[in-house]
């Protein structure tokens, strides 16, 4: 996963979620400004090598329909982000990265709500198509924010969305298509509610996009909603092997390399959870293997975020979870080390697998420097599982409170748990 690249980053998923080229966007601003945009000028603004002013940033939030404070922000985390590469080439410091990281969440936290135009009394393939568009933008917020701070937009979309459904009229291959969209998006209501620790809600998500995966006969979708349930399974209860499993066999002939790699390494999560070493290594060498096929078949944009790097973190946190800290430290402190911060949530969890294979390896202080820091990148997130997770870490470091390091990182630690109450 990269650190997002703010006004750039921003003005090309609009782009490419409108199914716009550079020259079809600079036709659209110079319609609405009255006049002439080149294909160029898109391009530079893409690319940040020119920033948007006020003027060009009301017609390009005009010219997809969001808020003007949306491009503002992201204008500013571009800007935050200059000064902070300038200051930290000649020396820097901490200040200008909390400006770049406070612009972002900025940007996060005013994407468009779930308001939906009425589409009529009749659904197509291009209202599929826009639900879909719709699912893939607020996604995306789950690379900035917990599910404390989307759980709701994420069940209010889905019941709108299934209302719409429900009460449309359409063929049958859209109307199968529309409930694939549902089961979309009940896993991620789901999976808000799991990581705001409000369990029995995720469930009922789950299980709800299981039965629309099972309906619009996606078995991908389908397997995924297993492997949810399995993934909080670990969580909540204890390891369920079977449903592990099962979520890849039902996947597994008609799912894209993506798809069959995030199976994969969830179930070799539940193997590792399980005390089973070999199983766990199995999957997760499939799954590396698997992520690099090349298939002509789009991959759904529910595995976005799958990579090799992601394969690895779960790596790491396997064999952190079946005590190999000399397998783990490597391949977690590698993967770490290009990790954003902004994505708070996520890196202090994967830091808190390395501090654990630290204590395991006897290096007690550094796992005190890395629980400390995860404690701060856990400070003001939307998500309880980071606390939780920080929380069993210091207990391990209670016995060696007597090092200045420990103590500290315990402190830091204490803060965050105040913090959460």
């Amino acid at each position: 996963m990269r650190e997002p690249t703010s006004i750039g980053e921003l003005l090309r998923r609009l782009r490419a979620g409108a199914g716009r080229s550079q020259s079809e966007q600079a036709d659209v601003l110079s319609e609405r400004a009255g006049r002439a945009v080149t294909r160029n000028e898109v391009s530079r603004w893409e690319t940040e090598k020119r920033m948007l002013t006020p003027y060009w940033q009301q017609h390009y939030a005009d010219s997809f329909g969001i808020p003007v404070g949306i491009v503002k922000r992201a204008v500013a985390a571009a800007k935050a982000r200059r000064r902070l590469e300038q200051r930290e080439h000649h020396g820097g410091d901490d200040v200008q990265r909390r400006e770049f990281l406070g612009a972002m969440a900025g940007l996060a936290v005013t994407l468009p709500g779930v308001a939906r135009s009425e589409v009529g009394s009749r659904l197509g393939v291009g209202d599929v198509r826009m639900m879909l568009m719709r699912s893939a933008r607020l996604r995306r917020l789950d690379d900035y924010l917990g599910g404390a701070d989307t759980v709701h937009l994420y069940a209010t979309e889905l019941a709108a969305t299934t209302k719409l459904v429900r009460e449309a009229s359409c063929t049958t291959a859209v109307r199968k298509a529309c409930t694939a969209v549902i089961a979309e998006q009940a896993q991620l209501a789901g999976w808000a509610a799991f990581d705001a620790g409000m369990h029995d809600v995720a469930k009922q998500h789950y299980t709800t996009s299981f039965a629309a995966a099972k309906e619009a006969e996606d078995a991908a979708l389908a397997g995924n909603a297993l492997a949810f349930l399995a993934y909080q399974q670990v969580t909540v209860d204890k390891p369920n092997v079977e449903t592990a499993t099962a979520s890849y066999a039902i996947a597994e002939r008609q799912a894209t390399p993506k798809v069959r790699a995030l199976l994969l390494e969830r179930m070799a999560w539940t193997h590792a959870v399980a005390g089973q070493a070999d199983a766990a290594d199995r999957a997760l060498a499939e799954a590396a293997e698997v992520v690099h096929q090349r298939d002509e078949r789009p991959e759904p944009d529910w595995v976005f975020w799958v990579d090799e790097d992601e394969i690895k973190i779960m790596a790491g946190r396997c064999w952190t979870q079946l005590r190999r800290p000399l397998r783990a430290v490597p391949v977690l402190e590698d993967v770490l080390s290009r990790y954003g911060d902004t994505h708070a949530r996520d890196k202090a969890m994967y830091l808190t697998s390395l501090a654990h294979a630290y204590l395991d390896a006897g290096e007690v202080e550094q796992a005190a420097t890395i629980t400390e820091r995860a404690a701060r990148l856990a400070s003001g997130v939307g998500s309880v599982r980071p606390a939780e997770k920080i929380q069993k870490l210091v207990r391990r470091l209670k016995p060696h409170r007597s090092l200045p390091m420990v103590f500290s990182a315990i402190e830091t630690a204490g803060l965050l748990a105040t913090a959460q109450v």
